[in-house]
């Protein structure tokens, strides 16, 4: 067992305590952020934003600038979804789970190759494109930026990208040494997952009502 946890949790050994409570508490709210936007609960964006600005500071201790970039996005894109979910009309949600139309569709395929060249210059400018996690970050960030755009456009299609990244983020996080936050994505994938099918029956059996 000793081995087992020394796999999993020896590189904590080089962090501070404080750095460690941090990253906790990012993946607390994360946690409850994800269980939030499932329930198609408007509060998954206080909450969001709490984690990722725990999250840009960690990240940003540790260099991982790809991961800081995401987070910082997701704490603007939180945001703009915040205030675009609260918008009502004669008191009623204006905004309501849909499919995303052609317009959208094309602007999530402008965001995801805009993200990779992004993302791609930022590893140039840092000197980070030498080890292999610059690939697989560039395309996770593109992804998850395309993810929390139509997540703030109230799009059930969102929760495909998170459920690719998710699934992507979890050996990534591991190999990074960020064991907590890896399982954190492991959780992610799960809620994900049913966070898509409870927006697909809603979407289906009363398509003229959001939850709030």
């Amino acid at each position: 067992m000793s081995l087992f946890t020394d796999l999993l949790f020896s590189q904590y050994a080089t962090y501070s305590t404080i750095d460690i409570v941090l990253e906790l508490v990012a993946v607390f709210f994360g946690l409850i952020s994800v269980w939030f936007a499932k329930q198609n609960k408007v509060v998954v964006y206080p909450t969001g934003m709490i984690s990722t600005a725990f999250f840009v500071y960690l990240l940003y201790q540790w260099m991982l600038i790809g991961d800081m970039l995401i987070n910082g996005y997701y704490f603007i894109m939180s945001a703009y979804g915040w205030i675009y979910w609260m918008q009502k009309k004669e008191g009623k949600p204006l905004h309501l789970i849909a499919h995303m139309n052609r317009i959208e569709g094309r602007i999530s395929f402008f965001l995801f190759l805009s993200s990779l060249v992004l993302v791609y210059k930022v590893y140039l400018m840092f000197g980070m494109w030498e080890n292999w996690t610059a690939y697989v970050d560039t395309f996770t960030t593109a992804l998850f930026f395309v993810g929390m755009w139509l997540m703030a456009r109230r799009k059930i299609e969102h929760w495909i990208f998170w459920i690719i990244g998710d699934l992507i983020s979890v050996p990534l996080y591991f190999y990074k040494g960020l064991t907590i936050t890896s399982f954190q994505y492991i959780i992610f994938t799960v809620i994900a997952f049913y966070g898509y099918r409870a927006w697909k029956t809603s979407l289906n059996n009363t398509p003229q009502t959001a939850l709030e």
